[in-house]
């Protein structure tokens, strides 16, 4: 079905296109220049020490752990409204993903409480995911993790250059973790980053992204060494330059589509905000966001399918974000009652969110959705 208004946009034009005949009239492909330029032009923005690139967010996860030591039997805590990577990758190391419930309808995100009636001797770790963009309390949690001694992985998938009381997410933590998916702030297909202020984290894991080799192939190119060890069990995690190429652009036309993002998320709360048998999650929140989806969530989950139905008849493509993992089949040794969670992951609906929009199709929206709830 082909949507009058779709849920997302690719925010490409001449430029991606250039970069990448500039690129492949290079010669140079794989991993290398590009791919340097794109991590300083993101650690730069995101005023963190270093940035690794990898190619996707899912292996930026594991490594991640790895990095950190979890290791088989060891309990990393998690937030089960999130896609289903930030659980996975726990599994992928051996350890136990905790689920924990998120705040509350109207913040979705991993509640403190939960983390802290969770810690056990086993738990080495929790990941926190910034929902939609939106910051979890990190002093809280920055603060518990502390005073039991475990490390911190933000998921800052959805939320490159939002902010926690003037700090950019995804550098509070011990490691943090971006996705550049197509449907994500940052598109490059796909492709991750990976940032740290820990120099013995991004040594290390400069190592690991490659096979555990001591230089790459492009450093060897360029005569800095004729050989190479392997020195830890690493993988092939790289990015390469084709998607590093387009990353560069893309981060440029980030710090001018934010500000639109936010626009639009203002006339979506301007129009729905009197609109009863609906919430908008976190909508007194006024801090620097990337607005990656904009959720409602359903006075009747009963309606919910109804609902995106009905819009969907309307040309306007919905989608829901997320099916909460404590309830997939891989995960039912894991199961536990998350009663908030599970009426947000069965009354959200995602509408689109995305720079191109304009308050008439905002509009438009907001005006099929008053007609189905009224």
């Amino acid at each position: 079905m082909a949507f009058k208004i779709p849920l997302f946009d690719l925010n490409f034009d001449h430029e991606e296109e250039e970069a990448i005949l500039e690129t492949i009239r290079s010669k140079w492909i794989s991993t290398g220049p590009k791919c340097q330029e794109f991590e300083f032009d993101f650690s730069e923005l995101l005023n963190v020490k270093h940035a690794i690139s990898l190619d996707n967010c899912t292996n930026a996860l594991h490594l991640a752990l790895k990095l950190l030591n979890i290791e088989p039997n060891d309990e990393v805590l998690c937030p089960s409204l999130s896609f289903a990577a930030t659980a996975n990758c726990i599994k992928y190391v051996g350890a136990k993903a905790v689920f924990c419930d998120i705040e509350s309808i109207d913040r979705p995100v991993i509640d403190p409480k939960e983390i802290k009636r969770n810690i056990t001797p086993k738990t080495k770790a929790i990941i926190v995911m910034h929902y939609g963009g939106f910051s979890c309390d990190m002093d809280t949690i920055m603060h518990i993790a502390r005073e039991h001694g475990v490390k911190v992985v933000e998921d800052a998938c959805h939320a490159p250059i939002s902010e926690y009381k003037g700090r950019k997410l995804g550098t509070i933590g011990d490691i943090g973790c971006f996705s550049f998916f197509s449907n994500k702030n940052i598109s490059t297909g796909e492709g991750g980053m990976l940032v740290t202020n820990d120099e013995a984290i991004a040594k290390r894991a400069k190592l690991l992204r490659s096979h555990g080799m001591t230089t790459m192939s492009y450093e060897r190119s360029k005569g800095h060494a004729t050989q190479y060890d392997i020195v830890d069990l690493g993988y092939n995690f790289r990015m390469d330059d084709l998607r590093a190429s387009l990353g560069i652009v893309q981060l440029r036309k980030l710090v001018a589509d934010v500000p639109k993002r936010a626009k639009i998320r203002a006339l979506y709360v301007k129009y729905l905000k009197d609109l009863k048998k609906m919430k908008i999650p976190f909508a007194d929140d006024s801090s620097i966001c990337s607005n990656y989806i904009f959720p409602i969530t359903i006075e009747d989950p009963e309606q919910r399918d109804t609902v995106r139905n009905m819009l969907h008849e309307q040309g306007i493509q919905t989608s829901v974000h997320y099916p909460p993992i404590h309830k997939f089949s891989i995960y039912k040794e894991e199961y536990r009652e998350l009663p908030k969670t599970d009426l947000f992951a069965a009354s959200t609906i995602t509408l689109p969110m995305y720079g191109k929009l304009t308050e008439k199709d905002v509009e438009f929206i907001c005006n099929k959705l008053k007609v189905i709830l009224e």
